[in-house]
């Protein structure tokens, strides 16, 4: 009896032991790579052509049918390789991996790879799987590869300041890409760029003796701008064309949201221009180049950003739109003439975007938040009637594929306290689902609080949702300094219905070192319909911070706060809103950390300030009021700024000038600099970054 009960006191006191394991700084920054974060069934994907699919678990390469039976597995050794290759593109024949400078093409049904060779110095390199070719950039100009022949030349220009197959517009308005396949792969369609009339922006490498100048062109606020083109090369007659683009828009316009129609005849265009209130959805013969008609224009004061591309219906002359044009996004139904034939749905929601339609061409699936903006769902429309079904009902974050035929989905699902779970789903039946995968939770054993998430009043009434991070061991008689961690901007949202609410594991270390950590979404962040975002225009960061200051006064009505101790950072436009919360709320914060802040707009982009601030000169109030430099003297907090050196996005003058101006106003601040480092700090050297921030914040918090 004694030994029992030693037992169950050993056992019991090892399960107390493992459940106050600390984190370290090091594993919270790291956590992904030290297994931290929930496992995942990895390289999960439909194959292109067939209701098969496939993921890798542990050492094992899975192909499965739609019954959850097992086609196929492989191991390392099938591939002649030490591990197992990243699978990135399958169908019923090949699996398709990349190895240092070539494709293969791996026949996992039986019969001999082929190989696909691309040079070394290839960048942008897009795929086209089904015909086994890759177009690719070397410097500024574009290539193509095919099995017969090693590199074929798509442009021949000589001169730097134009680029070609490049992502342009600084990767807004949804582009990420800068070449695009026809749907039987006979053209190439591709974004090019002049830059002629864009500044260089200089950067200095520091790992060269002496240190050497880096130019980068960089188009600054009301100054000169990328002039866009389209060009279409022939894969069988080897000839280029331009697109004779529109001209009402003007030269410095923005071409987005290249789309092929399904006959690849011609290419659908969204063109907005440089004042970014008039978006034309342009139809251009890709054969000759030549603008056939505009389909239809879209107008607003504040601004029109047109981020996806027309989606087509299978087998039929019509496509999906996607337009805010009502205050949320929603589905319209066109034909290729640019009739209106139905609005698809009328949701007060973001649809966020089209997840695939059934072969049919009946259902168009879409993502979206639902009644709840912290979630991620996936939805079905009847394209004929625009009935609408909810085919993901449990709330949370719902991460999803569609299969070829649009029978069937991967639904990777998690929620505030769900780590994760994997699911095959009929989209007929989205009840009868099939259970892949459960993860565990990474961080049961560790000393952590669940994230408490909640909704309060912010400006203009409307509701403003927040998550606070306590220590594990909290106690509601104790009073615990805070941070608030702060983005607030545009197409940004922190607190999501995911696993730990979305927050970041370093939150959890600092809450155990007796600290509430505490977020809001306040206006201007995502999710929310165009009316909510768009309050912020011509004046950034006025109505986020007063949403940031109506969530502090909530903090402050909980009796466990000590509303005078209240700390700040945030990184990016989260930099630039900790600088205006230190100055236009002084006495609130006793510090703050502002990582790669914007000081004053009229240093930043085109592209996006434009669109948030007009230009220099068109809202000289606004940019008066919203800078940093002319509101510094307001300072009382301890304050830090830390930028990268080689910062492309927010570029160092934000900062440096921020600093020179606080010498002449006679104001104390601190500052870091990562010399390596862009407009992030990864790797070990973030490791460093979280330390200094964090160190900086509870040495000061006083």
């Amino acid at each position: 009896m004694k030994k029992y009960l030693f037992l169950v006191l050993f056992v019991s006191g090892l399960l107390m032991q493992a459940q106050d394991k600390k984190l370290t700084l090091e594993d919270a920054v790291l956590g992904y790579y030290k297994g931290l974060y929930p496992e995942r069934l990895q390289n999960l994907q439909w194959a292109r052509d067939k209701d098969y699919f496939l993921y890798k678990q542990k050492d094992t390469l899975f192909i499965k049918n739609t019954s959850n039976q097992i086609v196929k597995t492989f191991t390392a050794k099938d591939f002649d390789a030490k591990r197992l290759p990243r699978i990135q593109s399958f169908d019923r024949q090949y699996l398709i991996y990349r190895r240092d400078t070539f494709y293969v093409f791996f026949p996992w049904q039986g019969g001999k790879a082929d190989t696909l060779y691309f040079p070394k110095t290839a960048e942008n390199n897009d795929l086209d799987a089904a015909r086994k070719t890759v177009a690719y950039t070397v410097g500024n100009n574009l290539y193509v590869a095919t099995l017969r022949k090693t590199q074929i030349a798509v442009t021949h220009n000589q001169n730097p300041d134009t680029v070609n197959g490049q992502a342009i517009a600084r990767n807004e308005f949804g582009i990420n890409k800068g070449t695009f396949w026809s749907p039987r792969g006979n053209y190439l369609a591709f974004y090019r760029k002049d830059e002629s009339q864009v500044d260089d922006y200089p950067l200095v490498d520091i790992t060269v003796t002496p240190a050497r100048l880096h130019n980068i062109k960089y188009p600054m606020n009301g100054r000169g701008s990328e002039e866009p083109g389209v060009g279409v090369f022939d894969m069988q007659s080897g000839k280029m064309i331009a697109l004779q683009l529109f001209d009402k828009a003007g030269k410095n316009h923005y071409v987005t949201n290249l789309a092929w129609g399904p006959d690849e005849k011609y290419i659908y265009l969204a063109e907005v221009n440089r004042d970014q209130n008039h978006m034309w959805f342009n139809k251009y013969d890709a054969r000759s180049g030549k603008f056939v008609k505009t389909l239809f224009e879209k107008t607003n004061p504040k601004w029109v950003e047109p981020e996806h591309p027309a989606y087509f219906v299978p087998g039929k002359h019509e496509f999906v739109w996607l337009s805010e044009r009502d205050g949320f996004m929603n589905l319209y139904l066109y034909d290729t003439d640019g009739h209106l034939i139905r609005r698809l749905t009328s949701n007060k929601f973001v649809a966020k975007d089209i997840a695939g339609f059934s072969s049919d061409g009946k259902y168009v699936y879409f993502i979206g938040t639902g009644e709840d903006p912290r979630d991620n769902k996936l939805f079905r429309v009847e394209l004929r009637h625009g009935r609408q079904k909810t085919l993901t009902a449990e709330g949370g974050w719902h991460s999803v594929m569609l299969s070829p035929s649009g029978n069937y989905f991967l639904d990777v699902h998690s929620n505030v306290d769900l780590p994760g779970k994997t699911c095959l789903v009929p989209t007929a039946k989205p009840k009868h689902k099939t259970l892949l995968f459960t993860a565990p939770d990474p961080l049961k054993d560790y000393a952590i609080a669940k994230p408490e998430m909640f909704r309060i009043r912010g400006e203009f009434t409307d509701w403003i949702y927040g998550r606070i991070i306590k220590p594990a061991d909290f106690d509601p008689n104790k009073k615990y300094p805070v941070l608030v961690y702060v983005y607030g901007g545009p197409h940004v949202q922190l607190v999501q219905n995911r696993w730990l609410g979305g927050a970041r594991l370093w939150m959890f270390w600092l809450a155990q070192q007796g600290y509430i950590v505490f977020t809001v979404d306040g206006h201007g962040s995502d999710n929310r319909g165009f009316g909510f975002e768009s309050v912020i225009h011509r004046r950034l960061g006025q109505v986020e911070a007063r949403d940031q200051m109506d969530g502090i006064a909530y903090l402050k009505t909980l009796p466990y706060v000590d509303g005078n101790r209240i700390a700040v950072h945030g990184w990016s436009f989260g930099g630039y809103m900790t600088l205006t919360l230190l100055t236009e709320y002084p006495e609130t914060f006793t510090v703050g950390v502002a990582g790669g802040p914007v000081t004053d707009w009229k240093w930043y982009e085109v592209m996006y300030g434009e669109r948030y601030m007009d230009t220099y000169k068109q809202n000289p109030e606004g940019f008066k009021q919203t800078s940093i430099l002319n509101k510094i003297d307001r300072l009382q907090a301890k304050c830090m700024t830390i930028h990268g050196y080689q910062d492309d996005v927010v570029v160092p003058q934000h900062d440096i000038a921020l600093h020179d101006r606080a010498i002449a106003k006679g104001v104390q601040m601190d500052f870091y600099l990562y010399p390596r480092s862009k407009h992030n700090v990864y790797g070990f050297r973030r490791v460093h970054l979280m330390r200094k921030i964090l160190n900086y914040i509870m040495e000061n918090n006083k």
